[in-house]
């Protein structure tokens, strides 16, 4: 095995790697039935499903692709930071509107409050349509993360798919959600942590330390934060972007996927949920600082200090420098954080996916009760599958030869199908007269209209959520409008 780190370092990964495992299976034992699996028996404090939260939508390719966008030669800087602002005004109304919908009755999934309102097929139409889009985006960044994994250890793309999916499918296996959440906890810590000591690294090692840092921030206008363009195709992010489509975005991603839904609905009560929702925007907007700080100091060192090949993609900046630059046992413990970020989104993924694969199709579908033990083999069963499957498409993603933009641009394409799912909540929530046919047609409307948008036109990605969440409202809207007075127009007998 020829490692690209030392010894001690792949011991503190591994090491790192199966203490996660144990974590998980020894916090998540004595699980009963499908409540304690999916939901950890509804009883998990606030503080533990804000720091869920935030680690589960902190993915391996947000740790080393943020501090790309301020190390960036063209146009880096602190602008992307602007879509955090959108982030805490969305969270805010989905606390205030979406979050009560959950609190009715006792819910498993996102996708039951859509069924109360139209009917069966549109909690299935948006079920499925979380299944195909989370389990494709989340077995791409699996293929991200063992990518790092290839390069740092020398280890062949099959074993590192496997050893990162196998750790992750047996805690969320055993533990289920509870493990999942716990385990998030661990590892926000971790890779708060693994940020923490690269700063620090980082600083110390430029001439001049933070002031040469601020100085050379200053001198290629590193700083710049706002940006008021009214341009909806500018490439770089705008206040207008980050405020309108970051709001949108987060109202869609936080307010309707199970995969943030499922960690409300494990809150002792509706207050809980709400106040780990909203926090959550402030920590992420603190911690996109942190990064976008980190990359004008790469900026900032590799402008100082030449790499011998200069760099081709932003992303990989960040992780040549925790392999090259770190101390030893530093460089391990930040390696382990790349890989906590990675193991919070994928165990969320395979747990939110089992409940609503279960609770959404295959219940209802099969039209008989179950068992509370019955619904708990199913659910690990469930979840032992999607885990197979997301390693399956990142070992073919190998094998077809994707590279990183690839990878990135279908993540956007899977990113974009929460707003038509969005429309359909509005729909529930601010019209009374509109049915589930009527919706469904707004739905798939909303879908085609946003597909055009995203490879037709130029339009920035912070707007695709605004897109395809107005569409699918108006336009379910409006056809009920037009059954109406079809209706209305029939001659009566």
């Amino acid at each position: 095995m020829n490692l690209s780190i030392n010894t001690i370092d792949s011991i503190i990964v591994l090491v790192y790697l199966l203490a996660v495992l144990a974590f998980g299976l020894w916090i998540g034992r004595n699980q009963r039935n499908a409540a304690d699996y999916y939901l950890g028996g509804r009883s998990l404090p606030w503080w533990a499903l804000l720091l869920s939260i935030v680690a589960t939508e902190t993915s391996t390719v947000t740790f080393l692709s943020v501090p790309s966008m301020s190390w960036a030669t063209d146009h880096g800087d602190l602008r992307f930071l602007q879509i955090t602002f959108g982030y805490i005004i969305g969270r805010m109304v989905v606390a205030r509107v979406l979050l009560p919908l959950y609190f009715r009755g006792a819910p498993f999934t996102a996708y039951e409050v859509l069924e109360s309102r139209f009917g069966k097929a549109t909690r299935r139409a948006a079920s499925v349509l979380f299944l195909v889009t989370r389990n494709l985006s989340d077995a791409l960044r699996l293929f991200l993360t063992a990518l790092v994994l290839q390069t740092v250890l020398g280890l062949d793309m099959v074993t590192c798919v496997v050893v990162l999916g196998i750790i992750t499918i047996l805690y969320t296996l055993v533990g289920g959600v509870k493990s999942v959440i716990w385990n998030d906890c661990v590892q926000f810590v971790i890779y708060m942590l693994g940020a923490a000591a690269a700063a620090v690294i980082l600083i110390r090692s430029l001439p001049g330390g933070w002031e040469g840092w601020l100085q050379f921030a200053r001198e290629n206008e590193k700083l710049h934060l706002f940006d008021f363009d009214f341009s909806l195709v500018k490439p770089t992010m705008t206040f207008w972007a980050g405020l309108i489509g970051g709001m949108f975005l987060t109202m869609a991603t936080h307010g309707t996927d199970q995969l943030m839904v499922q960690r409300y609905l494990s809150a002792r009560r509706q207050r809980d949920a709400g106040l780990a929702l909203v926090v959550s925007g402030l920590i992420v907007c603190v911690q996109f600082a942190v990064f976008l700080l980190l990359g004008v100091g790469l900026a900032c060192y590799y402008t100082t200090f030449p790499p011998a090949t200069p760099f081709t993609q932003g992303d990989k900046v960040f992780a040549y420098f925790i392999v090259h630059n770190m101390p030893t046992g530093l460089t391990g413990l930040t390696l382990a954080a790349v890989f906590a970020a990675a193991m919070s989104t994928l165990s969320s993924s395979l747990n939110s996916s089992a409940s609503a694969l279960v609770s959404d199709l295959y219940l209802p579908l099969r039209g008989e009760e179950l068992s509370p033990a019955s619904q708990l083999r199913v659910g690990r069963l469930a979840t032992v599958l999607f885990g197979i499957l997301q390693m399956a498409i990142a070992l073919v993603s190998g094998e077809v030869g994707a590279t990183e933009s690839t990878v990135m641009r279908v993540l956007a394409i899977a990113g974009f199908a929460t707003g038509p799912v969005l429309g359909l909540y509005w729909l529930a929530v601010f019209t009374r007269g509109v049915q589930q046919t009527s919706a469904l047609i707004g739905f798939g409307i909303g879908l085609t209209i946003l597909t055009g948008v995203a490879f037709g036109t130029s339009l920035s990605w912070p707007w695709y959520a605004v897109v395809g969440s107005l569409t699918t409202l108006l336009a379910g809207w409006l056809v009920q409008k037009i059954v109406d007075a079809r209706q209305s127009a029939r001659p009566t007998e």
